[in-house]
């Protein structure tokens, strides 16, 4: 389905049709012995407060799709970890049609079938968003103890690792890393932690002589499946990395703290969120409010440059 010129949802002649708030995935056909495999389709929808708003923005899943497949490049290059990405190439896909092709050029990663370690590995840098509620409540985010006097979006003494649930319905929750432990391993997540860290600061390094801070971001790892459906035992990053979805991209020209920054994500869309919130015309809860054309086209032209910015 389109509308316009977005990619709302797919309906593809694959088996195992699955639907995120933005992506489509679909289990792809491969023969006997061979690793399975999934087809992660990046739509134009946008969700905020994980509520899925009725508006897409037009273009964004390429974008998001094109900054992952850099991120993961450099990544790899960096020896960190592996990931799930083979393929982003539509003609490597069984039994579509030409028109379907051309709909998912350059919104498709052809992944490694995985079972989700069901943790959000959120790292921040600064203190922004649920971290600077939670700081304000009780001067620590996530059970780390922060220095007294911070401000709004200060950056931090060094960059803090802040795991959530992952829920399949509903808010992610902050929990603390020894709860995080009680999910998925001790010695799962302490090798989450370090990875989690290590790329931050890859990518931040990378991203700020280049005008954007990462305040935060999150990164989600899973377990590939053997040819057989058995479980491996060496995690890998999944789904996407370092996008104005899953982080939080400032300009660093005017970056100021002490209160909300100017964005490259989709805080943009949260701002005017809120801004209905304090009016009482929406109570974050299904369905969203439409977005008004200047948001969407404000949004769109803040992912495509940050995409500029970083690899253009």
């Amino acid at each position: 389905m389109k509308t316009d010129t977005a990619t709302v949802s797919t309906d593809l002649p694959l088996p195992g049709r699955r639907q995120g708030k933005v992506r489509d995935i679909y289990e792809i056909p491969v023969p006997a012995g061979s690793q399975p495999r999934v087809l992660i389709v990046a739509c134009d929808r946008i969700s905020s407060f994980d509520v899925v708003l009725p508006t897409p923005i037009p273009g964004k899943g390429r974008i998001l799709t094109e900054i992952s497949q850099h991120w993961f490049q450099r990544i790899d290059a960096a020896g960190i970890v592996s990931n799930h990405l083979l393929d982003t190439d539509p003609n490597a896909l069984p039994n579509l049609t030409p028109n379907e092709r051309a709909q998912l050029a350059g919104r498709i990663m052809i992944g490694k079938a995985c079972r989700v370690i069901p943790i959000e590995c959120v790292v921040r840098g600064y203190l922004a968003g649920s971290g600077w509620v939670e700081y304000q409540r009780d001067q620590s985010v996530c059970g780390i103890a922060l220095p007294p006097g911070l401000r709004q979006c200060d950056k931090l003494p060094e960059p803090i690792f802040t795991p959530a649930t992952k829920a399949e319905t509903g808010h992610d929750e902050n929990i603390s890393f020894d709860q995080a432990c009680h999910v998925a391993g001790r010695e799962t997540m302490c090798t989450l932690r370090d990875w989690s860290l290590r790329i931050y600061d890859m990518a931040t390094a990378y991203a700020r002589p280049r005008g954007i801070i990462i305040a935060d971001t999150k990164f989600e790892f899973g377990l590939p499946l053997g040819p057989d459906g058995s479980v491996g035992e060496s995690p890998i990053l999944i789904d996407e990395a370092l996008t104005p979805d899953s982080s939080r991209f400032w300009p660093a020209q005017t970056y100021e703290p002490g209160r909300d920054q100017d964005s490259f994500d989709k805080q943009y869309v949260r701002n005017h969120l809120l801004d209905l919130v304090k009016r009482g015309e929406w109570d974050k809860t299904p369905p969203g409010p439409d977005l008004p054309d200047d948001i969407v086209q404000g949004t769109i032209a803040r992912y495509d440059e940050a995409l500029d910015l970083l690899f253009g």
